[in-house]
């Protein structure tokens, strides 16, 4: 079995063959644009962190080479060790070159002069930032240079920028049209939102100005919100209307759909081969076990169905994990044990709360009428979990549990609820007359710490399967 969720093999010939989310109808609509709009532009993929961005573009890149086009994957994470961007950039396009093409060379030397150009204008900017002006001014009489020399030599260095850049421009023109047949090339920048502020920043700057040229048509793998948060950083605020300055740099923004929940889980499910515990003989056959499999997957749906595919991935595995600890013959309660993993990697302040004993009960019911009132669930359901709550984490408190929850009354001959449900107190109290109408109360026995235990992995394995 396996821990981590291993990446997606890419078929060189079919791409998507291996692809769980039916994601191929979106790579042939981005397929049709970049044909039909060959001319260049930027396009943005907009998903959240974990939404599977990577993998749909490794298999669109390869579709797209498939259909002859030279394409460039440049992760941008693993190369902000640069301090300039423009060094990595025009290095992916050395790779590409095809022999020893006149114009590349033209294109690395219209580079270094424009980085020699640029440079020190950038680092003149951060010396104003952080140099203190009187400094400054005795730096610049020292030198013995006058008001008008300074000037002259700003308005030369401002020539001299643009010059650089449109040298830049034209050579890395020329080299696009002499080396593509014809066609676009495609530069995917991956991770971007994931690399330090100012070289996500300056990244995005250089892209603009510097590779604005036809038939470069570039795609940006980003988490917006993400990027926008690395903006306001480096502006040094937050009041920056960030759509509008990314509007600046991208001339499409598509995002791709959500894949089918449903269809995602199976193949985690399977993936991570969980029948071979929750189906295994010896549980099928008990009375109070049977049902497991088929509660477990029907609440894990509900649970993750809302979080991101990685995020999915990452509490389906430890879940997994977690049955490597447990007997045949364990209880799972799958409402409740899928429940503290969700609160586990989703409301993480909440678990150490209660892991502590920190909260009281009513500030603890409270909260799990927060967390589930945000999922889809059934209000059967719902007070179902909560019921269960209420007993395991009194009894983690204290062993004489039961009847702060509820009791019997002599008087009424009937059962009577000692503490408020945040749902309904008439349904919470039928869930606790059918669980003793039907002998069912063992499994309400069990204290809180029995699922920490599992789901923290400090439950001592005694099961191999």
């Amino acid at each position: 079995m396996n821990i981590k969720h291993n990446d997606i093999k890419i078929d060189s010939e079919y791409p998507f063959i291996n692809c769980k989310l039916g994601r191929e109808k979106y790579a042939n609509v981005l397929t049709s644009i970049v044909a039909n709009y060959g001319d260049g532009f930027v396009l943005a993929l907009n998903n959240k962190w974990g939404a599977g961005k990577t993998t749909f573009v490794k298999m669109w890149e390869q579709m797209l080479i498939n259909k002859e086009y030279q394409t460039i994957y440049f992760n941008a994470w693993e190369n902000d060790f640069e301090d300039n961007p423009l060094t990595a950039l025009v290095g992916e396009l050395n790779i590409i070159k095809k022999g020893n093409d006149k114009t590349f060379n033209n294109v690395i030397s219209s580079a270094a002069k424009l980085s020699k150009n640029i440079l020190p204008a950038i680092a003149k900017g951060v010396l104003n930032k952080y140099v203190d002006s009187e400094i400054i001014i005795d730096v610049i009489n020292e030198s013995i240079k006058t008001a008008t020399e300074i000037f002259e030599a700003d308005v030369n260095d401002y020539v001299k920028r643009k010059d650089s850049i449109k040298d830049f421009r034209k050579n890395l023109g020329e080299f696009v049209a002499n080396n593509f047949d014809g066609k676009p090339l495609i530069f995917f920048i991956d991770e971007l939102d994931r690399c330090r502020p100012n070289y996500s920043v300056s990244l995005l700057e250089q892209v603009k100005h510097f590779f604005n040229v036809p038939n470069i048509i570039f795609v940006l793998s980003i988490d917006k919100k993400q990027l926008s948060h690395a903006i306001c950083g480096v502006y040094g605020s937050e009041k920056i209307d960030t759509n509008q300055y990314l509007k600046r740099f991208i001339d499409i923004e598509y995002t791709i759909p959500q894949p089918d929940s449903e269809r995602f889980f199976e193949y985690l499910y399977d993936y991570y081969n969980f029948d071979s515990f929750l189906n295994l003989y010896q549980r099928s056959i008990s009375r109070e076990l049977k049902y497991d499999r088929d509660n477990f997957k029907k609440y894990l749906k509900v649970f993750i169905g809302v979080l991101s595919l990685r995020e999915q991935e990452k509490i389906m595995s430890h879940i997994r994990v977690t049955f490597r600890t447990l007997n045949v013959n364990n209880y799972l309660i799958p409402e409740f044990l899928c429940f503290m993993a969700y609160c586990k990697f989703i409301h993480y302040d909440f678990y150490q709360s209660i892991s502590n004993k920190n909260l009281k009960i009513d500030e603890a019911q409270t909260k799990v009428f927060e967390i589930l009132t945000d999922l889809n669930f059934d209000i059967r359901d719902c007070i179902k979990i909560e019921a269960y709550f209420l007993n395991y984490y009194i009894k983690y408190f204290n062993n004489d549990y039961r009847e702060t929850v509820y009791s019997y009354n002599n008087e009424t001959s009937e059962y009577q609820l000692n503490i408020d449900s945040k749902f309904s107190n008439i349904e919470l109290m039928k869930f606790y007359k059918y669980s003793i109408n039907n002998n069912n109360l063992g499994d309400l026995g069990l204290r809180l710490d029995y699922f920490i235990n599992l789901i923290d992995l400090t439950y001592s394995p005694i099961h191999e399967n």
